[in-house]
């Protein structure tokens, strides 16, 4: 396993739960992110899907200690030069491309792209990455595809994200090739408009809990 490859796959091991964050308002990324930390989630996917992703990111990175916030829907090599250089520690991307690999590859940067099939998954193995987002997990399968993957794929291990809840995260959680889940049901976006910190660290710290039982 190479450099960004263990780094990737030690940022993964820190929490089961990673939140997956689309923020609308700029204003909330720090204490969102505070609360997410206190709450046991350190590792924070701020996704790039509004305009203000770049710049939480930037904020989170140098005001929050102890969050590992990573880059969200990287889409584009030059998204992920942008993502570097507000702060991110680790970059998602929902699939991958070559350009992408080699990108990731090249800033020598932990890097989580999205693999839905076992040829997707090999061709990613072949670029020497075997920490892996199965996405988007309900619609791929669930943990009945997963299930199937673990034999012949061995040597990959997913982060499953895209329709997970605190329910089914679980199930999830259960796979021995699963390392963590994604999802934002961690922070509801009716809690970060609201301003509701105190519940967002209470939803943190319940999924901070699971796989643990």
């Amino acid at each position: 396993m190479t450099g960004p490859s263990r780094a990737m796959a030690d940022i993964m091991a820190m929490a089961p739960v990673v939140p997956v964050v689309v923020l609308e308002d700029l204003k909330a990324a720090i204490p969102m992110a505070e609360a997410l930390v206190s709450g046991g989630l350190p590792v924070i996917e701020v996704t790039l899907r509004t305009p203000v992703g770049l710049d939480a990111i930037y904020e989170i990175s140098r005001a929050v200690p102890g969050a590992v916030v990573g880059a969200g829907t990287v889409n584009r090599p030059e998204q992920l030069v942008d993502s570097l250089e507000a702060g991110a520690k680790f970059i998602v991307s929902p699939g991958a491309t070559p350009s992408l690999v080699y990108a990731a590859s090249s800033a020598a940067v932990p890097y989580l792209p999205g693999a839905a099939t076992a040829s997707e998954m090999l061709a990613l193995l072949e670029e020497g990455i075997s920490h892996q987002k199965f996405f988007p997990a309900e619609a791929s399968g669930g943990v009945t595809s997963l299930k199937s993957f673990a034999a012949p794929l061995a040597e990959v291990k997913f982060c499953p994200t895209g329709g997970i809840d605190a329910k089914s995260a679980e199930d999830y959680l259960a796979l021995p090739n699963v390392v963590c889940v994604g999802g934002s049901w961690v922070t509801p976006t009716k809690h970060v408009q609201a301003g509701n910190w105190d519940k967002i660290e209470d939803l943190a710290r319940a999924a901070a809990k699971l796989g643990k039982s």
